[in-house]
């Protein structure tokens, strides 16, 4: 076990640098911060010192060197506009995104894992037909246009929730849903197909021959089995909820780092970028160490080498 967490963290840390460094490349052909820091009015002279004195007329080379021994710090500089340290404000944004993603993960899997199971035990009956249905309406909604919806009726028509801001817990009703709802229809499929593989499997029927109930046999054999590939899905969602919910953040007002990115970004505000891809990446990482780990706990078949 210490062997494997030893080349798990390795690897880890490997991906973490490579995702970090094509960050860093693409940047530098995104185009040139100074084109948007520097009034029209602006002197080519005044110009090249705004360059030196955020260290951008140094060579590309030299300017990477300066990158990975501030991330080794953990400082990845200041902000071009709002002149405060870069990492500290995407880590001032970074719970308020937690908090959103991890209400909408809850309700995902509150919601779809019970649907998939329900769907899979009633199989090819009305219940199936009308839950999958719903799944692929789930799936095909674009995010944007859930979130307008959302708003429209609940906020507007009916005046039940806010439609922005996160003061209190209904704050987080709409935004969360909104983001979960994708989810709840993938889960909900995803549930479903691998029930449906463990069901049809050998030690399923012979738990039937021997006279336990359907109940026990779906619930406690088949269902611990069936999530272990869910597992992995629902690793790579958080982390697809973590770096893609700028459009949900901007429908709602959501005072969460991707909006602060999705500024950044117009305004190629290197730190602040680089600061956020630094982050996402090791949770990625991190996420797919505790899943790994997972696996081990759930199905002891799994063995690590």
């Amino acid at each position: 076990m210490s062997t494997f967490l030893i080349k798990r963290l390795f690897q880890a840390v490997l991906a973490v640098w490579i995702v970090v460094t094509l960050v860093f490349v693409l940047l530098q052909v995104a185009g040139n911060p100074i084109d948007v820091l520097a009034p029209d009015d602006m002197t080519q002279l005044q110009r090249q010192d705004l360059a030196r004195s955020l260290g951008l007329d140094q060579p590309l080379h030299i300017q990477y060197g300066r990158f990975l021994t501030n991330l080794v710090q953990g400082d990845l500089g200041i902000s071009y506009f709002s002149r405060q340290p870069a990492m500290g404000l995407v880590l001032e944004r970074f719970p308020a995104t937690l908090r959103l993603i991890l209400v909408a993960l809850a309700m995902a899997l509150t919601l779809g894992i019970p649907l998939g199971v329900w769907a899979a035990v009633n199989a090819g009956g009305p219940l199936d037909s009308a839950l999958r249905f719903m799944s692929v309406i789930g799936i095909s909604a674009p995010t944007f246009w859930i979130g307008i919806l959302f708003i429209l009726v609940f906020s507007v028509q009916l005046e039940w929730l806010p439609s922005s801001g996160n003061a209190s817990w209904q704050h987080y009703i709409l935004p969360g849903f909104t983001l979960a709802l994708y989810r709840i229809a993938f889960f909900t499929r995803m549930v479903r197909s691998s029930m449906l593989d463990v069901l049809s499997q050998d030690f399923v029927r012979t738990g039937r021959s021997k006279g336990l109930s359907e109940r026990l046999v779906t619930y406690k054999h088949a269902f611990r089995n069936a999530l272990v590939p869910v597992i992995t899905i629902v690793g790579l969602q958080f982390g697809s909820l973590l770096s893609g919910a700028v459009v949900t953040e901007t429908i709602f007002a959501w005072p969460g780092m991707n909006r602060l990115v999705l500024t950044a970004m117009y305004n190629l505000d290197y730190p602040i970028i680089l600061s956020f891809a630094v982050i996402v990446a090791l949770l990625f990482a991190g996420i797919n160490l505790i899943v790994d780990v997972l696996y081990g706990l759930i199905d002891p078949r799994v063995r690590y080498g």
